[in-house]
Order: structure tokens, then sequence, then C-alpha cells
């Protein structure tokens, strides 16, 4: 049997980089020949994953491409601040086409594993005759949701934004409002991000198959409705984050922490078992001095010990203005403040956390699923108020916030008092204790996933099979 060589091509963006890389990883640890395409903006973590000893091929292209419109400085997506950025990264995303379908050409590798926004690698698989395995970077629950959303439009039988809908044949009964729902799916004819959202879902339907980081003791109702009632051939291969081992590899995934890893770990040291509420909210995610006011103030009154990861505000002289007076004085003994990037993976997996606030995005919500932590639910925008439903609905180690409304890059709305309730409910009381028991249970069920003889390693195989059995459809 020939050596399967995988091409993986992400977005630019570190919250679908990232996986990808483990992705990567997870194919070269298992004798895949695997390459990475890349921009010279992004390259990092591919190249630390090649110095932590990983066997993983790279190939730099240009981005932005010429004619793309965007500056030379934009090279991911939570850079985008504009529509008419958003309009030239879409473009710049078509015109990189030239110059990968020059590497396949060059490479000739059995298989390419594309992210959903890059809807032409469809086509230029087809081209060369081999697979195309689209990676959307979320969960089972969801991709069935969207598919749901888009199919029946239940928003449309609703007289106003907060009257309450259920997305019909799913396993469990999810109720949202119409403010929940993304603008794309709202509007018939929208801008440039819209009809890209439309082009993923047509090049889906004619893929080879989907890639999902996750595991199927994790949402398995949905894994086979995904499968079965859907009609989509889905291998499961995550968690992936879960190939990097050790307090390192822990601390280097992402962005370069603007915190040292041993500084947040001595912090942790001195605070007792479950204890400590971890609060961030992704690299996208930006919010307005008054609501971080509100964040700030329910984090004092819920008196739990806390690290917060703020986000850095763009303008500095709103860098003060969030904080309420004294806010830092009173909470200098239990809260640890982190302005930018965090050792996220390292801080959940201490034993003194004992909660985690996060925007639901799937790499966040899959890392709190795995410390076996309860969490609290503030979706924000893209698919997150379908992950919060799988946690706090389904799986039942969570609960909401209350956010209501589908914000791109930023949330308001949210008072101080609702936050405060919430950390409440998943740190004291016998709520948080049952919620503690079953968060643990898939944090086991996590690990065994990834174990030789485990469902996702047995994913892993039988793709791998797959695509080596692969026969490009007569024309």
């Amino acid at each position: 049997m020939d050596q399967q060589h995988i091409l993986l091509l992400p977005l630019m963006c570190h919250g679908h980089m990232i996986p990808t890389v483990e992705m990567a990883k997870l194919f070269a640890s298992r004798g895949v020949k695997t390459t990475f395409i890349t921009s010279p903006g992004l390259a990092e973590p591919i190249q630390k994953a090649r110095d932590s000893g990983s066997d993983i091929g790279i190939i730099i292209i240009k981005f932005p491409p010429e004619g793309s419109g965007l500056p030379d400085h934009i090279v991911s997506v939570d850079q985008l601040t504009s529509d008419e950025l958003v309009s030239g990264f879409v473009k710049a995303l078509c015109l990189i086409q030239e110059p990968v379908e020059k590497v396949i050409q060059e490479l000739r590798p059995t298989c390419l594993v594309a992210d959903m926004f890059l809807t032409w690698t469809v086509d230029t698989a087809a081209k060369f005759g081999i697979p195309r395995l689209v990676f959307h970077g979320t969960g089972y629950l969801s991709l069935c949701a969207l598919d749901k959303m888009k199919r029946h439009k239940p928003f449309k039988n609703v007289s106003s934004d907060s009257e309450p809908f259920v997305l019909p044949d799913l396993p469990h009964q999810l109720e949202f409002v119409r403010s929940q729902v993304a603008d794309f799916d709202l509007m018939e004819n929208g801008n440039d991000f819209s009809k890209l959202i439309q082009k993923t879902r047509e090049s889906d339907w004619r893929s080879y198959g989907v890639v999902v980081n996750s595991f199927y003791e994790l949402e398995p109702d949905y894994a086979d409705h995904y499968r079965k009632v859907l009609g989509r051939k889905a291998w499961n291969i995550g968690p992936l984050f879960l190939c990097n081992d050790g307090d390192e590899a822990k601390a280097a995934r992402g962005k370069k922490s603007l915190i040292d890893g041993h500084e947040c770990l001595v912090w942790l040291d001195s605070k007792k078992p479950n204890s400590v509420v971890y609060v961030c909210f992704g690299s996208m995610a930006t919010f307005s001095p008054s609501q971080l006011h509100e964040i700030a103030g329910g984090l004092e009154a819920s008196g739990q010990d806390f690290i917060w990861v703020v986000r850095k505000s763009k303008n500095k002289d709103e860098n003060e203005e969030w904080q309420p007076h004294g806010f830092v004085d009173r909470t200098k003994d239990r809260g640890l403040i982190i302005q930018g990037w965090a050792p996220q993976v390292m801080v959940l997996d201490h034993p003194a956390i004992g909660a985690f606030v996060t925007h639901c995005g799937w790499n966040s919500t899959l890392e709190g699923v795995c410390a076996g932590v309860p969490l609290v639910m503030w979706p924000l925008f893209a698919e997150q108020f379908f992950n919060e439903k799988l946690v706090t609905e389904v799986l039942r180690i969570g609960v909401p916030v209350g956010s209501k409304k589908w914000q791109p890059m930023g949330s308001e709305g949210v008072p101080g008092e609702a936050l405060a309730k919430a950390v409440q409910l998943v740190m004291a009381g016998q709520s948080a204790l049952e919620m503690r028991s079953r968060a643990k249970y898939y944090k086991e069920m996590a690990r065994k996933a990834v174990e030789e003889g485990g469902s996702s390693y047995n994913d892993l195989s039988a793709l791998i099979e797959d695509l080596s059995a692969y026969r490009p459809p007569r024309n």
C-alpha cells in the first residue's frame, strides 16, 4: 500500500489554525505523510510542532495575496474590524487558489483537508482526482443544528426577537429566540460573508467527507444523526488537543502568553482545589468598557477567586476605564488579571480551577470538558449558541449566563448580577457537585476516546483505511 500524503489548508484564524496543527501532528503520529500550507504570519505554530519532533512538512504562500485589497498587516480573521476588510479577506481566500494548486501539482498529495471557508478546494481536489475532507472546527450538535436552521428557518414563524422557537427534527428539543440567530441565516441577500457561508454549505455536500474535532461519547445522538439521518460521511478524531502532552506543550498552545506559565501555576498552587473561576472569551471577542465593568462587578460579587483574561483594548485610553473604582485593591488577594493570551489548557488542568466562564467557542468548550470542570456559557456569535445548548441542556455540565443576542466579535447587555449568580451556581451547592461529577465523567471519556482502541482512535484508523482505498469517481 502506497503511503498516504495529506495536505492541510486551514483558515487564517488562530481558532482554526490551532486544531488543524494538532490534526497534522495526529496524522503524522500514525505514519501518514503530512504537509501544511500556511502564510508567513501564521507559520509559528507549525514550526513549534516541527521543533518538538513532529514530522510535518510546511509550505509558505503569500497572504494576503496580490490584488485582494487587504493591507499587508492583515494576516488573521481576528484583525477584521470593518465590512470593507471582511470583503477583502473573502476575496483573498479566493485568490490563494492558484498558488495552492501549484503546490498540489508539485507534491501530488493523496488527500486535501481544507477549512470550510475555502470552498473552492472542492473543485481543486476534483481537478487533481483526490478527496477533499472538510474541517469545520466545531462539534456534531452544532453541525446538525446549523443544517436545521438553514433547512427549516423556524425563526420566520415567530413575531418578535424574544419569542422562542424549537429547532425541528433533532434528538433533543432545543429552544432559541430569533435574536440568537446568525445574521447570515436571517438575511436573504446578505454581504460577502453571508454569500461565502452559502458557498460553504454547497461545497460541503460535494466533498468526500468531514473530519470532526469531537468524540463519540460526548454527543452520540448527534454523531449518529449527522451520519445516519443527514447522510454525511464523517469521522470523529478528537479531542485533537489531547495529542499535546506535558506542561510545555500546553503552555505553548496558540499565541505566546503574556504571562509566564510558571507564574500562573505558583498563584494557583496557593489556592484550594476547585476554588478558582477561570474567565476567558477567546481570541476574537472584544467588550466595551461598560461590559467589562459589569464582568468585574460580577466576579467581585460572586465571592470567588478568579483568573480573568482580558483582551487588550485597541484604544489605550480605555485601558483603565473598565475597572470599577478600587476593584484591583479589593480583589488583589483573590484575583489574577491577564491582558492578552493565557496558557489556557495548563490553567484549566490545575486542580484549583473549579469552573470556566467561556464564550462557548468549540476549542474552549472542548478544553473545559477535557479539564472536567463545570462551565458558565456566554455565547457571542458563530455556532456558540448551539455549543451552549450542548453543555447546559444535553450534557448538563454548565449553566447559561443569559446571553440572548448574536453579536459578531463582542457582547453587550449581560449584567454583572447575572454573571455572579451563574458563577455561584457552578461553584457551590448540590447542583454544582452534580455538574462536577458529570464533567469528570466526560473528562475520562475524552481520554479513553483518543487512546488505542478508543472511539476517536478507531475512527482515525478507519479514515486512513478509507483514504487508502479511495478511487476518484469517473466523470
